[in-house]
């Protein structure tokens, strides 16, 4: 990777002005144009959303960024108590995305490197996320991450 993306890289919370972009990202492929409802203004429901999260100690809502405080991508992570593990704490990954602008530079893979060593550091003992299956290329993407399908997923859409 070109060092000049290297540079001043910064992970920080996502603060409001951070939203339309984020929910840009969010709206910016296949899958996401259909589910998302990305226009300017946004819809209120995206900073609800954002409060709500902001309110919950056990969601970091987290942006990567340039020195030139362009968004290179954005992900969210939600630490899940548990009883199971002997009262375990369980780290999920969800929503990482890359500007396409960015992509194919090795920013997805500092994005999630990002997020195990933040979920090492809260006590987590382990990491999950979930991708689309309609998705093979971030499938394959996290396995060499060394992510495995240990479990099958399921969704009941209310």
């Amino acid at each position: 990777m070109d060092d000049s993306y290297n540079k001043e890289l910064v992970f920080r919370k996502a603060i409001e002005v951070d939203i339309p972009n984020i929910v840009k990202l969010l709206a910016d492929d296949e899958l996401g144009s259909k589910r998302e409802n990305y226009k300017v203004p946004l819809p209120n429901s995206y900073y609800d959303a954002f409060q709500n999260i902001v309110l919950d100690k056990n969601q970091e809502l987290i942006i990567l960024e340039n020195s030139n405080k362009e968004i290179i991508g954005s992900l969210q992570l939600t630490f899940i108590p548990y009883l199971t593990y002997r009262g375990g704490l369980r780290s999920q990954i969800e929503a990482v995305r890359v500007h396409k602008k960015f992509r194919g530079k090795g920013f997805g893979k500092k994005i999630l490197k990002w997020a195990i060593k933040r979920s090492i550091n809260k006590g987590a003992h382990l990491v999950q996320l979930t991708t689309n299956k309609k998705r093979p290329d971030a499938i394959e993407f996290y396995k060499a991450l060394g992510f495995r399908d240990s479990h099958m997923g399921m969704k009941l859409s209310l």
